[in-house]
């Protein structure tokens, strides 16, 4: 099947570019709500399900043994910044496991701002594994390992008892096995399995509902997503979709985006999750189409229409401010979904 062009780039009138996707919306019994494009074929989600790899993090009792508070169990479901407040509490969830940086396997990354870039080179060092997108993960997976009496070194190895936790943890959620599933290595060096766009949407579905869960697991999904909803800055960092959209929604939307143009969201009140990928990969056109997808399901007031505008229609300027094109959702390819919304 091919995935119908769902993001148009115009340049002035005309259109210069299409980017096509595949996006699968699922209620939490594992019912397909809706759907466009070819939903069954498996996909890196990549960073789009951190919000399932923290929860041994939290259903062993390691988040409790270590104090962690909520927005460090943001922080775990994040792919942040690296801006100060995301590499200082990195750093205090490492030393609450009783580590220090040196623990974290994930690598050293600069922060994704030019002003932190430019703090980091006045103060003439040079980034570290804090600064790196995954630390808050990273630090929860250290967490955990301390707490199973595993050893740190290698947590990142797919047969380490931390990521054979976080790989049952996402089998169950999402109702896959990933056994016969492609694996691939991860940026940040962890294991990242390949699912179908609905196995990743069922388990959004249940990580914002709690339903057809255990009474230890709803209750771990619940303090994930409100530690998110409520910490949204942890979540993402300044000028991001993430942090944007969930502080535009006030509770009523998770959203987490990954690598390669995926992105999955649980509307509570719905009883959905959502994930879709852009085709080729592009983080602005995947950020349009999740927009579009809020769009067509949440009712909106004045203030959620104004937050999510930006996002769903960006405007394209050149080096000089003028705007010179613009980002926009194929309205006619979104409209089936909006019959969801009910």
């Amino acid at each position: 099947m091919d995935n119908p062009v769902l993001v148009e780039v115009l340049r002035g009138d005309a259109v210069e570019s299409r980017h096509r996707g595949a996006i699968a919306i699922v209620d939490a019994a594992g019912r397909k709500v809706a759907g466009l494009g070819d939903t069954a074929r498996p996909v890196f989600p990549r960073s789009a399900v951190k919000a399932l790899q923290a929860l041994p993090l939290v259903e062993s009792g390691a988040a409790d043994a270590l104090d962690l508070e909520p927005a460090e169990l943001a922080l775990a479901c994040a792919s942040h910044n690296g801006e100060e407040v995301h590499v200082n509490a990195a750093r205090v969830m490492l030393l609450k496991a009783g580590l220090e940086e040196d623990a974290l396997e994930c690598g050293n990354q600069w922060p994704s701002r030019m002003q932190d870039v430019a703090a980091i080179h006045r103060a003439d060092a040079t980034p570290c594994p804090l600064h790196n997108n995954c630390s808050g993960k990273h630090a929860g997976f250290l967490g955990l390992a301390r707490t199973l009496g595993a050893p740190t070194r290698g947590y990142v190895e797919p047969d380490h008892p931390v990521q054979i936790e976080v790989r049952a943890a996402i089998e169950e959620i999402a109702g896959v096995s990933l056994k016969d599933m492609a694996r691939g290595t991860d940026g940040c060096s962890i294991p990242t399995y390949a699912m179908p766009l609905e196995a990743a949407a069922l388990a959004f579905a249940r990580l914002g509902t709690g339903e057809g869960l255990s009474p230890l697991r709803a209750e771990a999904v619940e303090r994930l997503y409100n530690a998110c909803v409520d910490n949204a800055f942890m979540v993402a960092g300044s000028e991001r979709f993430c942090t944007e959209v969930m502080r535009t929604f006030r509770g009523r939307v998770f959203v987490k985006t990954g690598a390669e143009g995926v992105f999955t969201c649980s509307i509570p009140e719905k009883g959905i999750g959502i994930a879709l990928k852009c085709e080729d990969g592009a983080t602005r056109a995947a950020e349009t189409m999740m927009a579009a997808v809020i769009d067509a399901l949440i009712d909106k007031d004045e203030d959620e229409t104004a937050g999510l505008a930006p996002w769903l229609a960006p405007r394209l300027t050149n080096w000089t401010g003028r705007h010179v094109g613009d980002i926009r959702a194929v309205s006619d390819a979104f409209a089936p979904l909006r019959s969801v919304a009910g």
